[in-house]
Formats: structure tokens, sequence, C-alpha cells
């Protein structure tokens, strides 16, 4: 199943907008846009010939908010790694992620984030006689923990929630934190923004190195920080973008993508 992007033109605006608390009259001006243009590419109609003025005003790449308002992109030459697998579940109007990650040889598992529903990630974990030993939380939004219960009843994991949004009974970990699966080796980085402890957990020892970023960055957009904007902008690029580009990238929301189509096609990023 395609996963649909989890941010479209308006999203990837409303968000930019809220982040540098700048109204729609305000934007208009930046822009040189009219009021009437700014609503019709809102609601889609507008011009494409526009949006480069919209981009500067709010310090997107121009030509990738093109392609967002066009829907002319999705993310390619994802890998297919083994030992990494991506679970999507329906929570009320959206969908989640979860992962499942893991070393072929030794079939040492963690998870991360639990998604809406579980089951299916736990009749993997069983059909594929894997250990899980650990389960990390990119960050305690509902989304996120929703299914908890249910794999720890099932697989009795070490939970680790970040420093700033610890849960009880958890263990903490913080920026830098090294943990090792098998003969993989778990980086917590600290890229928040988006929620007060948002990490981010790199994976090395597979066939490319694995970023599983909660809801740091998605596929073409990222979370929404109106409070932290220029952090979130900040952690993304130091700790997330800077990673090789054939990096896989594992995002809360949406399909998976790679650093390499980031670096080109995400809004926030692209120049």
């Amino acid at each position: 199943m395609k996963i649909p992007l989890e941010d479209y033109f308006e999203d990837i605006v409303g968000k930019a907008q809220r982040g540098l608390q700048v109204s729609d009259q305000e934007l208009c001006q930046r822009s040189g846009l009219a009021p009437e243009e700014l609503r019709s590419l809102k609601r889609g109609s507008g011009t494409v010939t526009a949006i480069p003025r919209l981009a500067e005003a709010l310090g997107l790449g121009a030509n990738a908010l093109t392609a967002s308002y066009s829907k002319t992109w999705y993310p390619t030459n994802v890998p297919d790694v083994e030992g990494t697998k991506q679970f999507n579940s329906p929570l009320i109007d959206m969908t989640v992620n979860a992962y499942l990650i893991w070393d072929p040889e030794t079939k040492e598992a963690t998870v991360f984030d639990t998604g809406a529903d579980a089951s299916e990630l736990l009749a993997f974990v069983d059909s594929n006689r894997l250990t899980v030993k650990y389960l990390f939380l990119t960050h305690t939004h509902q989304d996120h923990v929703a299914d908890l219960g249910a794999i720890v009843k099932r697989t009795q994991a070490e939970i680790f929630s970040p420093e700033l949004e610890r849960l009880p009974e958890t263990k903490i970990v913080r920026e830098g934190d090294q943990i090792r699966l098998g003969k993989l080796r778990i980086e917590a980085r600290l890229t928040n923004g988006h929620s007060p402890g948002g990490t981010s957990y790199v994976v090395q020892g597979l066939q490319n190195t694995v970023a599983v970023v909660g809801d740091s960055l998605f596929a073409g957009s990222m979370g929404g920080a109106p409070n932290d904007y220029q952090k979130a902008l900040r952690n993304n690029l130091q700790k997330l973008l800077s990673l090789p580009g054939e990096t896989l990238v594992c995002p809360g929301h949406g399909p998976l993508t790679t650093v390499a189509n980031e670096r080109e096609h995400n809004p926030f990023f692209a120049r």
C-alpha cells in the first residue's frame, strides 16, 4: 500500500506561518500577493507562478513548494533495508507509524513508538521469531504511545522515553546515549521542537544507516512547531539531514524517505 504524504502545500504553508508567527495579511505584504491570490493558492486553485514569491516570504524552497502544490513529488529511491519494518495504523482522522528494527543474525529486536494498534507488529514478531529487547519512544504524544500496554505485556521489553518527556516506570534516554542491539548500535539525538523532548534514533549496522525520527521530520515536511520553530529547523538540519544521503528516514507519519530526498524536495530545507 502506498502511504499518502502526511502534509501537502496548505499544511506546509500553515506550519511555516505559525512557526514564524506571520498572519495572512503580513504574508501578503511580504510576498506582494493580493489577499485573493493567497486564498486561491490555499484552496488549490491559484497560479503556480505566484508560489516562488510565497516561498521566499516564508523561507521555503520554491521548487519543492511548487512540487508540493502540484502534487508531483513522492519519495523515490527509498531502499528496502533488511531488518527494518514499518507498521501503519489508523487513529481517529489520521494514521501513525511504528517501527521494528532487528539484527538479522541474532534476531534481537527493538520497537520504536507503538502506533494506534500494535497487533500487526506483534504478529510479525511472533512469525519471525524475534526477541524484542527494547522499546524506544520518540515522544509521548498520544498517537505514539497509544498501544504501549499491549507491547509491554507481550514482549517484556525495556521501555525508554526521552528525558524531557519521561513516562512513569520507564528508563530515560538522553542526547548521545548509545545502546547495543546485537551488532547494531542505536544513538539517541535530541531533535525537539515539535515536542519538548522529541528524540530521534540513528541505527548503525544494517546495510544503510536508519533514522527513526518521530514527528521531527516527514517526507516533504516536518512536525508543527509553533513555539520552537527555529529549534526544529536547526535540529533537523544539524542532526538528521547531515546524515549520509542514503540514510533511510522513518517518520512518525507518512511514507519512508531518505536524507537525499529531503535535502532536495522538502520545502523547509531545500534551497
